[in-house]
């Protein structure tokens, strides 16, 4: 059986919800080759999105690469993951792979990897010597393979922020560019969960992927989606749901699209036929206990000042932290000292700025800090 509700891991199905226009305006921007950054906070459905408009749009002649880098921690892992994605999602054979690693990879030392099981599988090991400096052969690989094939490549690259901690970084993201900007036949889809460096790729005029393309950011479900994908969830399995509580839930967590579904999931396991109160708070309380340790790791390292700030945000003060009546009742030192907070947070991605207001970058945190 399905899970009813999904958090944690990708969504799609019946588990998707709204993004209508949003799956729209990817859905165009992959089929016209327009490369595209996507941004917003952490655990928004960014990589649920983009793996919906990949099954819409893909077809023989549009082939769309998924690749993450999140474990990637140089710009020779980085090419090794691109590389096996890009031929093992592109070509469909072994032989296929051969052929064109040989023709497009020839300055690189290679071997592919097979996987025993049928389904299973299958990577190159790029083997970069020092003289090979140069990487633009591998990063032509899509538009050689798109000519070769008279397809067109759409290559969707999650977690791309991970190259802003590479080493030489803004050299590596210099060559991207300047490879990637003349490709005709391959477009780019970008996106990541650190929204502060996501956003500092492309509206600051001094880094290289400066106004590469179009940018999509994702703001909050609906309510009234949540209010029908929730209750008619609740009422498949013959459980009762008030809208007044459902709202309730989405609250809770600001919106926070997997954190909807983990909640929503912890009060229908509480349910026997009909949600109240009691079961509310409880769920809640399991989704934060849930969270303890990961905020614990997260905080640990913080200095008082900064988590009195965290602590000034979560009582709900989201604008005016430099005034002199929330520096003394925080104890936040001076208004330079909370610009410097605020900067080093950011950086951390403990907080955000949206509108101008200051929020946790994780609303759970708020009922954390608060019980703690």
């Amino acid at each position: 059986m399905d899970s009813l509700f999904v958090f944690g891991k990708t969504v799609s199905g019946n588990a998707f919800t709204d993004r209508e226009e949003d799956t729209k305006k990817l859905v165009s921007n992959f089929k016209y080759g327009v490369n595209t950054f996507i941004v917003s906070p952490r655990r928004w459905g960014k990589t649920s999105l983009v793996k919906k408009a990949k099954g819409i749009a893909e077809n023989e002649k549009l082939k769309i690469v998924y690749m993450d880098v999140h474990r990637c921690r140089t710009h020779e892992d980085f090419c090794e993951r691109f590389a096996s994605a890009v031929l093992t999602q592109t070509a469909g054979k072994m032989d296929e792979w051969l052929d064109i690693a040989r023709s497009f990879l020839s300055r690189f030392s290679f071997a592919i990897n097979a996987s025993p099981e049928p389904m299973g599988e299958m990577s190159i090991k790029l083997q970069l010597s020092p003289q090979e400096r140069s990487l633009e052969d591998l990063l032509q690989l899509p538009e050689h393979i798109a000519k070769k094939k008279n397809i067109r490549v759409v290559v969707c690259i999650d977690e791309f922020q991970q190259i802003g901690t590479f080493p030489n970084s803004l050299q590596f993201q210099t060559e991207l560019r300047s490879t990637w900007q003349h490709h005709k036949l391959t477009s780019y889809c970008l996106f990541g969960s650190r929204k502060h460096m996501m956003e500092s790729f492309f509206d600051d005029t001094t880094k290289p992927f400066y106004k590469f393309g179009d940018i999509i950011y994702l703001g909050r479900i609906p309510m009234e989606y949540w209010i029908t994908y929730i209750t008619n969830k609740f009422y498949q399995e013959g459980k009762h749901i008030s809208q007044e509580q459902t709202e309730w839930i989405v609250n809770q967590v600001d919106g926070n699209s997997s954190y909807v579904q983990q909640l929503a999931w912890y009060v229908f396991q509480r349910t026997a036929k009909k949600v109240d109160e009691t079961i509310l708070r409880e769920a809640f309380e399991e989704l934060v206990f849930q969270c303890s340790d990961i905020f614990e790791a997260k905080t640990e390292g913080l200095t008082a000042f900064q988590m009195n700030f965290l602590q000034a945000v979560s009582d709900g003060f989201h604008t005016g932290l430099t005034s002199s009546k929330v520096i003394s009742r925080y104890h936040l030192g001076s208004s330079p000292n909370v610009i410097s907070i605020k900067k080093s947070l950011i950086d951390k991605d403990l907080i955000l700025v949206e509108n101008k207001k200051i929020l946790l970058a994780d609303p759970i945190m708020g009922a954390w800090l608060k019980k703690n």
